[in-house]
């Protein structure tokens, strides 16, 4: 393993990605701030998705190298796994949300939620040769179920159990979930001149009294990816909207 290690006994700079590959799926912008934030600790980054002009866009934001994925399709990965050979970490912020009522729910959908967050990184993990971490995300949704959020509540939660489960099975291999909450990634700029207002409603409403960034999530999956001795693990990073 390259880019992580350390004797019993000593220390390392815990926040050193030195020497290693890190792939980032995903050009939103926790992606983005998880790919400048591990060029940034020494890493080498390849950032994929399945839109060529995003991800393009994104790797020229942040340094990365480009390369296409489709994690809904076997064939699209096992091309990736072939491509880049062995990868040292790992992080998946593919996301396919199917926010609906459930009178308007339906199988199509359901499995596209799936394929982003649960058989997608399943399959990432049987192509892929991961040599340290997998990094996977899921979101507080599935501790705070609300309405119209059936398919996205329940594949976040499957996310947590599929952590340990790969981390049983990949071991050595570290397999970590991570769970946001609400944060100011983009993802909310389509509520216009609403977002301003639910952010702020969302801030006084948790313990945190404020929302996430991207770079609160990025330093999260940097931990993920360097502390050897977290795995199975789902770190809640919320601002305590889990519990609120």
């Amino acid at each position: 393993m390259r880019g992580r290690q350390r004797k019993v006994g000593t220390a390392v700079n815990s926040q050193s990605l030195e020497g290693s590959t890190v792939l980032v799926i995903g050009t939103g912008g926790i992606a983005l701030a998880t790919a400048r934030l591990s060029a940034a600790a020494g890493a080498r980054v390849v950032i994929a998705g399945r839109s060529p002009d995003k991800v393009a866009a994104g790797a020229a934001a942040t340094g990365a190298v480009a390369e296409h994925v489709d994690v809904s399709d076997e064939a699209s990965i096992a091309a990736l796994a072939e491509r880049l050979g062995s990868v040292d970490h790992v992080v998946n912020l593919a996301a396919a949300p199917a926010n609906v009522a459930l009178p308007r729910l339906d199988h199509a959908a359901l499995v596209r939620a799936f394929d982003a967050k649960v058989f997608g990184p399943a399959l990432l993990a049987s192509r892929l040769s991961i040599t340290t971490s997998l990094t996977l995300f899921s979101g507080f949704i599935a501790w705070r179920p609300a309405a119209e959020r059936v398919a996205m509540a329940t594949a976040n939660g499957a996310v947590a159990f599929l952590a340990q489960a790969l981390a049983v099975e990949l071991a050595p291999v570290r397999v970590n979930a991570i769970s946001p909450g609400i944060v100011d990634s983009g993802s909310w700029d389509g509520l216009g001149q609403g977002k301003a207002g639910f952010l702020e409603r969302t801030a006084a409403a948790n313990p945190a009294r404020r929302t996430g960034s991207p770079e609160d999530l990025a330093d999260a999956a940097l931990f993920a990816m360097t502390n050897p001795f977290m795995t199975a693990t789902t770190l809640h990073v919320d601002g305590g909207g889990r519990v609120a």
